[in-house]
């Protein structure tokens, strides 16, 4: 995963003539000092995220990800957090890749990444940075520009958060897994935390709605706080 440093495009055109969507989220497993770590891949139209964990127990491994951008089969990402190699954030760097409608892998690499999803079926799919909290019943804006950013990027079956500062290269914590969004009710399911490995495998519910494009997130936190958030998309 570290030749993986970022990610890659939305639409990718084949020399075959057809169109790929990169959207959504994809898997590779790969074996590592004698356990396998599950490498998991978010794509939004925008921005992207990719992390190692234990396949068995969850343990957190690492993360990066950031902007992108594509010509061609040649995909140029702008690194905005790395946790293995901080000094990377605020550098570009161009990958080739190959694609098919279920497989991505870089050229010249032996890893392949399965699809997981598409960006369907979750109604939350993008790249989301917070923008405001509710506090004492009044909802207190947050300039979404300045250099510590709280992320969330969804798939239509993965989420994860990320928390990071790109002025000062600094990496807070990220968390991640699967999540549905049925009725109102937005459900995470844990399956690593760079914080609290005991965290793994926690359910957490909370009500969500769209308001003029905001995503509105409420319920209590996983230490049982009650919250109350807006996330805005990038």
């Amino acid at each position: 995963m570290k030749k993986f440093a970022g990610y890659f495009l939305v639409l990718f055109t084949c020399s075959l003539g057809y169109t790929q969507s990169l959207v959504g989220a994809w898997e590779a497993t790969m074996e590592k000092d004698g356990r396998t770590l599950r490498n998991v891949v978010i794509f939004s139209a925008s921005h992207q995220v990719a992390t190692s964990y234990d396949a068995k127990t969850g343990d957190f491994v690492g993360t990066n990800g950031g902007s992108w951008s594509l010509a061609d089969n040649s995909l140029t990402e702008t690194v905005e957090f790395h946790f293995e190699k901080p000094e990377r954030v605020g550098t570009t760097s161009s990958f080739e890749i190959e694609l098919t409608a279920d497989e991505l892998k870089l050229k010249d690499s032996n890893t392949v990444w399965k699809r997981i999803d598409n960006g369907t079926p979750g109604a939350l799919a993008g790249a989301w940075l917070i923008s405001g909290r509710m506090r004492d019943g009044e909802i207190q804006k947050r300039n979404t520009d300045r250099p510590r950013k709280t992320m969330k990027i969804l798939s239509g079956t993965r989420f994860q958060w990320i928390a990071y500062n790109t002025e000062t290269k600094e990496f807070m914590g990220t968390g991640g897994g699967t999540y549905t969004t049925v009725d109102g009710k937005y459900t995470e399911h844990i399956e690593f935390f760079s914080r609290d490995n005991a965290r793994v495998g926690a359910s957490l519910e909370f009500n969500y709605e769209l308001k003029d494009g905001d995503w509105h997130h409420s319920g209590l936190s996983s230490k049982g706080k009650p919250i109350y958030e807006i996330w805005s998309l990038r």
